[in-house]
Order: C-alpha cells, then structure tokens, then sequence
C-alpha cells in the first residue's frame, strides 16, 4: 500500500509523477501536486534533500489530494523525518543511503509510521563496491544491489516494499528488469531515468516500459521527463492506453494527414486535445481527413469525423453515419458531442451504482 493505493498483485497499474519545486515551498509544491493529480496521476514523489523540506512535508502531506512518497538521498535523517510527517512511502536510494544499521533505523521509523518503502537503484549511483565488482553498471549489479537491501528489510521483518532498478539506457534498464522480476516476487515500480525531453524521453521511455509492461512487469510507472511533470502523467497514460491497461480520457484516433485531406487534420486534432483535456471518462474518437480510411476507422470509435468534399464531411456516431458538418465547424460541434456522450456514460454509471 502506498497510502490508499494498492500497488501489485492485480491492482491497475499505478501511475506516479515527481515535483520540481522547492519542497520547502509548501505552497508551491502543493500547487503542482494539485496540477499532477487532476492530470490523473496516483501517487506523487517529492524530494527530501535537506530538513527545512521534511519540516514543509507535513503540510504537503495533509493538503495533497494523493499519496505522497519521499524521495530520500543521502541523510537517512531525512528518511525518518518524512515518516514522521506522514509521508505515505519512503524512496531510499542503497548507493547512498549508508550502511545496514542506518537503514535499520528507517525501517523502524517507517513500521511505526506505518508507510511503506521503496528500494530504488540507479545505475548511475551503484554502490562502490559493486561497481569494483563488476566494473561498470549492468543489469547483474543492479538486481545484486536491490537483492542485498531486500535482505537488511527481511531481516528487520518489513516486507512492505516495491522495488525500481532504474537506468537511462533503455537497455540496460529492460535487462535489469527482466533479471530482477525473476528472481523475486513483488511490485516493482519501472521507468527509463533521465531519459531526456519531452520528445526524447517520451520515445524512450515507451520503448523501454512497453517492451516490459507486454511482458507483465511493471506495478507502478514513472516517465522522467525534463518538462512539466504534468506531461509525465500524459506520456504514462498514453503508454498505458496504448497497451490497454489503463484508460482514461479521450483517445483521438488521428490520420497523418496527405494530399488528400478534406481540412487541416493536425490543427483540428492540436485543437481537440486541448478542448478535451479535461475529460476524464474513457472515449475515442477518430479524425480523419478523407473517405479511404475515415469509414472504417469511425465503425470502431464512440464519435468519428470523415473528411470530405465542398468543405464538409460526415459525422459517425457509435460507429453510423449521423449527419454532415461543414469543416470550420468541427472542434467546438465534435466536443459538444464528446460531452454529451460522456454525460450519458457517467448518468448510466451512476444509475448502475
């Protein structure tokens, strides 16, 4: 459990982002926590790297609308300070934690704060005596490190752990993975780290988490961007979404555009993803610029546009032809009708609850 969120087993994948602000501006960091949950996301980390942070986490904790996890490097102070602000799970890094006593410390602070804990390996902050092992950081010495801290919790009989072997190679990462979840039984939260910009880290990262979410590894996902963490929450769904494991919001089935395109498809579809992004219901619709595809693709989705001829083209609803609509009408007519049909799904929901 990290706070109210079941994390494992056959819970849905949970989805987690991390603040950039200074954690001591509790101000701040609550307002971007606000930005990331109504994102969608279901757990927020935020970073701990000195006490005036931990001395703000009480009031973050309390004013966050999802549970928050402390992200801990270097002080195991600081570790036993966020427990006792009531942060909902502790993030501790085993290359720099320390040794096996402090360790025993956090865990004693987490158990009576009842928070859970997450080994979190990084192969570029492997403890030195792995990398004299092994020479360099590879998957090997990323499991031998989580595996030895998996150790000092079950010798302290805490067992309320996930565990990340993270890199910003996607191959390393992917193999570390692999080896990890076959050797032990129990979540693992996945991402790429440091995997770049928006666009570099998007791509990243999909290749990586996907190629180890179609394999059924994966209980908690992190997409590290250097961007708004808000955009994390986006590429984490989209990733999700694609996959089938997590739906949420409207998902535009969208034409590249051609020659042949009865309107500007990659305006139209910029404008509705803007238009829409508040929608939180599961939904698709398809945007496409002309009749080869425009069909088809409409029978599969709740509400489709077909582009055609004269500065007009046809409305599919529940996958039928409904009625034409001149195209410099599209955006505000196709979300009008994307809120409508979510108002009837949630009423439907609501009466079946």
């Amino acid at each position: 459990m990290v706070g109210d969120v079941v994390v494992g087993g056959d819970a849905p994948i949970a989805v987690q982002s991390m603040t950039n602000t200074p954690t001591s501006d509790a101000a701040a960091t609550i307002e971007q926590i606000n930005a990331i949950a109504e994102a969608g996301a279901d757990i927020v980390r935020v970073s701990c790297p000195d006490e005036a942070s931990t001395n703000a986490l009480r009031m973050i904790c309390e004013a966050s609308p999802i549970p928050v996890i402390a992200d801990i490097h270097f002080h195991y102070r600081r570790a036993i300070e966020a427990a006792e602000a009531g942060a909902a799970a502790l993030r501790i890094n085993p290359g720099n934690i320390g040794d096996a006593k402090r360790v025993g410390e956090v865990v004693a602070a987490a158990r009576a704060a009842g928070c859970s804990m997450r080994i979190g390996v990084n192969a570029g902050s492997l403890e030195k005596h792995f990398l004299d092992k092994y020479k360099e950081p590879c998957p090997e010495a990323m499991v031998e490190s989580a595996l030895s801290h998996v150790r000092i919790l079950q010798e302290h009989n805490f067992d309320d752990y996930k565990i990340s072997v993270k890199a910003s190679d996607v191959f390393l990462s992917v193999a570390a993975y692999r080896q990890l979840s076959a050797q032990i039984d129990c979540p693992l939260h996945i991402g790429i780290t440091e995997a770049g910009s928006l666009m570099t880290g998007a791509v990243k990262s999909s290749i990586g988490l996907g190629q180890l979410l179609m394999e059924g590894i994966g209980d908690t996902i992190r997409v590290s961007l250097s961007a708004d963490p808000v955009e994390e929450v986006r590429v984490a769904y989209e990733i999700l979404k694609s996959l089938g494991l997590r739906h949420r919001g409207v998902s535009i089935i969208a034409c590249p555009s051609c020659a042949r395109q009865g309107f500007d498809v990659i305006a139209t579809v910029r404008d509705l993803e803007m238009r829409l992004a508040h929608i939180k219901t599961p939904l698709t619709l398809s945007i496409i610029g002309c009749v080869v595809n425009g069909p088809g693709e409409a029978r599969t989705a709740d509400i489709g546009f077909t582009g055609g001829g004269h500065g007009a083209g046809m409305v599919y609803v529940e996958g039928k032809p409904d009625h034409k609509l001149p195209h410099n009408e599209m955006v505000e007519h196709l979300a009008r009708l994307v809120e409508e049909k979510v108002a009837q799904i949630e009423l439907a929901t609501e009466g079946m609850a």
